[in-house]
């Protein structure tokens, strides 16, 4: 299975959605938090092509955006496949 790594925050609502529709699938991932780290926030926002909003979600080497785009994945069925 594919890496899954979650830039977030400590106060964000779709952050804790999107762990919990990961969670719900008994997916794991590592969550790095930009709350209070500006030079992780930065790279964050370099890796999602600058995005800056919180959550940003890559499932190996894919970006797949914020937590409304890992529900669509989810919802049209294309997220198993991201997985592999």
């Amino acid at each position: 299975m594919k890496n899954i790594v979650i830039y977030s925050t400590q106060t964000c609502p779709y952050c804790v959605r999107a762990k919990n529709l990961l969670a719900s699938k008994d997916l794991q991932w590592t969550e790095i938090d930009v709350s209070s780290d500006d030079e992780l926030r930065e790279a964050m926002i370099k890796k999602a092509g600058g995005r800056r909003t919180v959550p940003q979600i890559f499932i190996g080497d894919t970006h797949v955006g914020g937590y409304d785009d890992l529900a669509a994945l989810e919802k049209s069925g294309k997220l198993a496949d991201l997985l592999g």
